[in-house]
C-alpha cells in the first residue's frame, strides 16, 4: 500500500514539475485545434483577468460576427456552457489559464504568451498605430500647405481652394474610418491594420 501511495505521489510530483515547464507542443496543437479555444485565448491575451461571463460574451460576438451588445441569450449560453464544461478546464490543465469554476474568474498565464510567438496567433506586426497614421497624414497636409504658400511645383497648378478641399477631405475620411473601425472590433489604440479580434476572423473578413 505504501509503495502504491509513493508511486502515486511521485507521479503527481512529476506531473506538477512538467506543468510548470509549460504545455508541450502537442498539447498546444490540441488546444488550438478548436476555434472556440483559439478565440478564448485571443480574448485572454487582451485582458490580465476576466470572468467566464465576459469571455462568453466576447467569444459569442466573434463567432456570430456582431458586436457584444447584440449577443443573444441563446448565443451566450451556448458558448458559456462549452467554456465552463470543456474549454476553460482544458486551458487550466494545460497551464495556459487559471480557471476558478466557483467564482468564474479566468486569468491567462505566462505560458499563454508563448502561443502567439510559436503559432502566430497575433497580427500586431502588420499593424500601423493610429498615431503614426495621423502623423503621416498631418505631414502630407503640411507639405501641401507649404507648397501652395511658396508656389512650389506642382502645387501652383491647382487653386489653393482645391488643395484645401483635398486636405479637408483626407482628414474627414480618416476620422470616419477611425470611428467605423473602432466600432468594428478595432480599439482606439489600434490602427488601420490592427484588430483586437482573432487574426483568423480578420483575415476572413479581408478575403
Amino acid at each position: 500500500m505504501s509503495n502504491g501511495t509513493g508511486k502515486s505521489t511521485s507521479a503527481e510530483s512529476a506531473a506538477s514539475v512538467e506543468r510548470t515547464d509549460g504545455p508541450t507542443t502537442q498539447e498546444l496543437f490540441d488546444v488550438l485545434s478548436n476555434r472556440r479555444r483559439r478565440y478564448a485565448l485571443h480574448a485572454l491575451d487582451r485582458d490580465d483577468e476576466t470572468t467566464i461571463g465576459s469571455l462568453a460574451d466576447q467569444v459569442a460576438a466573434w463567432e456570430n460576427d456582431h458586436p457584444v451588445d447584440e449577443v443573444t441569450a441563446t448565443e451566450r449560453k451556448r458558448v458559456y456552457t462549452a467554456l465552463q464544461q470543456s474549454h476553460l478546464p482544458k486551458l487550466d490543465r494545460t497551464g495556459l489559464a487559471e480557471f476558478d469554476p466557483d467564482t468564474g474568474r479566468v486569468v491567462p498565464t505566462d505560458a499563454a504568451d508563448e502561443v502567439d510567438a510559436r503559432f502566430g496567433l497575433d497580427d500586431d506586426d502588420e499593424a500601423v498605430p493610429w498615431w503614426r497614421y495621423h502623423l503621416a497624414l498631418s505631414s502630407v497636409a503640411l507639405v501641401a500647405t507649404l507648397g501652395v504658400w511658396f508656389g512650389v511645383p506642382p502645387f501652383p497648378a491647382l487653386p489653393p481652394a482645391v488643395w484645401l478641399t483635398v486636405v479637408t477631405a483626407l482628414f474627414s475620411l480618416s476620422a470616419v474610418a477611425h470611428a467605423f473601425l473602432s466600432t468594428d472590433g478595432l480599439g482606439a489604440s489600434g490602427g488601420p491594420g490592427e484588430s483586437t479580434g482573432p487574426p483568423e476572423r480578420t483575415r476572413d473578413s479581408r478575403a
